[in-house]
């Protein structure tokens, strides 16, 4: 792969976010058809990504390599919270989505994307980065443990 571009997206790239979605969203659906929509259509992505381009805390960011098309995009939300009885003030980004085309795997597209919502914290002004991964989704673990991340609490569920 060439040199890698990560940009903003703009709303120009609903569309094209809607088509890389499938990447992650059907490993989510494979695994937990009980939570997770099997195919979205096209078009309710693409203005499900409009709508999130338009919010003012949402992040959104797409990598491009100079030889070709999307390689991957990440998603993250900033927020930013005031002090309760029971909790500090907080800010932080929270990251939504990693998504790479398979094949763009194992290139660097992943980590030059958290790069850019590591920044995008910062430049927010938020103090730390967060994100949920499956259990089941072996490979996200890994990467999300070799770049830094450290377990924050574990969410457990029993069915009724």
């Amino acid at each position: 792969m060439s040199a890698l571009k990560v940009r903003q997206a703009t709303r120009q790239d609903a569309a094209l976010l809607a088509g890389m979605n499938p990447h992650v969203h059907g490993l989510h659906a494979d695994n937990r058809p009980d939570l997770f929509q099997a195919r979205p259509s096209a078009e309710e992505l693409t203005k499900r990504f409009a709508e999130r381009l338009g919010q003012e805390s949402t992040r959104i960011f797409v990598a491009e390599p100079a030889d070709g098309e999307c390689a991957g995009y990440a998603e993250a939300t900033v927020y930013h919270r005031g002090p309760s009885v029971l909790l500090n003030a907080d800010s932080f980004i929270a990251l939504n989505q990693i998504v790479v085309a398979p094949e763009a795997k194992r290139l660097g597209v992943a980590t030059a994307l958290l790069d850019a919502v590591r920044e995008a914290g910062r430049e927010a002004g938020c103090r730390r980065l967060v994100t949920e991964v499956w259990e089941f989704n072996e490979g996200a673990r890994s990467f999300y443990e070799a770049a830094g991340l450290q377990p924050m609490k574990r969410m457990l569920e029993q069915p009724l």
